[in-house]
Order: C-alpha cells, then sequence, then structure tokens
C-alpha cells in the first residue's frame, strides 16, 4: 500500500512538472521562457533547458544575452556526458566568440570532451589520439594559461593508454607465434616512446622476437637474422648499459653466436 502511495505521488509529481513545462514551451513571453530556462539550468534540468535554449537562440542572437546561452548550451550537454554533443559546441563557441574571456576554457573543454570519450584499452583509441593532439594545441596557442598544467597530465594520461594498447598488440602476436610481426612492434614501441621508463624492456622484447623468428626461419636465411639480433644486442648494451635486462641480453648475444660457430665447423 505505501508503495502504492509513493507511486502514485511520483506519477502525479512528474505530470505536475511536465504541464508546467508546456506552459513554458508555449509561453509567447521570451523573457519569461528565458528565465525559466536559466532556472532549468540552474537547478540542473538540462534537458529542458537545452529545449528552450535552443528555441531562443534566434530571438537572443546578436544580444548580450547570446554568448552566455551558448556558453551554458554547451555545458548543458557536457554535464548530461553527451560528450560529441558538447565538443562541438564547445568548437562552436571558439569560433563564434574568439575573443570571449571564455574562449580559453571552452577551446580547453573540447579537447576535455574527447579525452572523456577515450575508450578501454582494448578498444580504437581515436578519441585518445584525438584529446591528445588537442590538448597539445591547447598548450600551444594557450602557453599562460592555468589549465597548461593539467593539459600536460591529460596529455600523458593519452600517451600511458597509447603505449599499453600497442604493447598489447605487439604481445599477441608474439604470444601466436608471429615474431617477425612481434619484433617489428615491439621495435614501433621502442622508437615511438623513447623515454618510457620501459624502453629498455620493449627493446628487449623485440631482441626476444628476433631471436626466436631466426630460430625458426629456413637454414639459408638464418645467418642474416642471427645477425640482426647480435647488432639488436650491441644496440642494447650502448643504449642500457645499465639495465636490468643486460644479462638476458648478452645470453641472447651468446646463443647467436653459436650458429656462427657451428656453422664454421
Amino acid at each position: 500500500m505505501v508503495r502504492f502511495l509513493i507511486i502514485s505521488l511520483a506519477s502525479i509529481l512528474l505530470i505536475s512538472c511536465n504541464n508546467k513545462f508546456n506552459k513554458v514551451l508555449k509561453s509567447k513571453d521570451f523573457d519569461y521562457k528565458y528565465n525559466m530556462a536559466e532556472q532549468y539550468y540552474k537547478e540542473k534540468k538540462y534537458d529542458k533547458a537545452q529545449i528552450l535554449f535552443e528555441e531562443l537562440f534566434p530571438y537572443v542572437k546578436g544580444s548580450a544575452r547570446y554568448e552566455d546561452m551558448y556558453y551554458k548550451f554547451a555545458y548543458s550537454y557536457y554535464y548530461e556526458k553527451e560528450y560529441p554533443n558538447a565538443e562541438n559546441l564547445f568548437k562552436t563557441f571558439v569560433e563564434q566568440f574568439p575573443n570571449s574571456a571564455k574562449a580559453e576554457e571552452c577551446d580547453y573543454m573540447r579537447a576535455y570532451c574527447f579525452y572523456k570519450q577515450s575508450p578501454k584499452v582494448e578498444l580504437d583509441q581515436t578519441n585518445t589520439q584525438r584529446a591528445a593532439a588537442l590538448m597539445q594545441a591547447f598548450i600551444n596557442t594557450h602557453p599562460t594559461s592555468t589549465r597548461v598544467k593539467e593539459a600536460y597530465q591529460i596529455i600523458e594520461s593519452c600517451r600511458e593508454k597509447l603505449e599499453l594498447k600497442e604493447f598489447r598488440g605487439a604481445e599477441l602476436y608474439y604470444n601466436l607465434g608471429f615474431f617477425k610481426a612481434a619484433a617489428i612492434a615491439f621495435t614501433s614501441i621502442y622508437e615511438n616512446y623513447p623515454d618510457s621508463k620501459k624502453a629498455d624492456e620493449y627493446k628487449l622484447l623485440a631482441i626476444r622476437s628476433y631471436f626466436r623468428y631466426a630460430q625458426m626461419s629456413y637454414e639459408e636465411k638464418q645467418a642474416e637474422r642471427f645477425e640482426k639480433v647480435l647488432n639488436e644486442c650491441d644496440e642494447f648494451s650502448d643504449r642500457f648499459s645499465d639495465s636490468k635486462f643486460l644479462d638476458e641480453v648478452n645470453k641472447i648475444k651468446a646463443n647467436s653466436n653459436q650458429f656462427f660457430k657451428k656453422d664454421k665447423k
């Protein structure tokens, strides 16, 4: 019985709210509509505010109200987590109001909307790449902004995700036995992220992959491919002379040299 009463009261309240909003929509008093749009926005009823803002745009365009309304219109989509629409509106705000005091903020928010759309590592990372690129563009355009520090942090976060995405792809090649593809992929990560904390590990994994590829090659191709392993090992020693992986690299180098010793017998 109590539950029925709660549901009934909720239904009555919803109908009452909808009736009130319908009256606002039908009103010919644009100042009233504007005030109600502001009120709905303040109350975080963004769906209703959006409808009223959009209806009012033709009447306020060119007035002092237009810029602020467009700003809130963009944020209403952001708060509703409709990031593609929000991104487009923040972009348009900057284009329409380049000299606004809020243009810098909206330029940042545009990039941030792509960051909010960055998916799990396993999925396509186009939005992650876009977020990093736009954050860098923001830094270049607004080098003295108070948001620069956060922009750099977001770029780093994006790079870490992209790095992990590449690593998992290379690791999959290795686990499936596609050692040449794995070697190329690990080398690509090493080259794309030379300052990574795992740079020496990526180089080691590339060496492991090249070594396995040489082992599994036809006899006439092995000399050339073990030579490649030795060159990679020498590069590792020069670049990472104090790496914890140096012992393993030296073992791979020794095993590769065994091929040439056998070949001479």
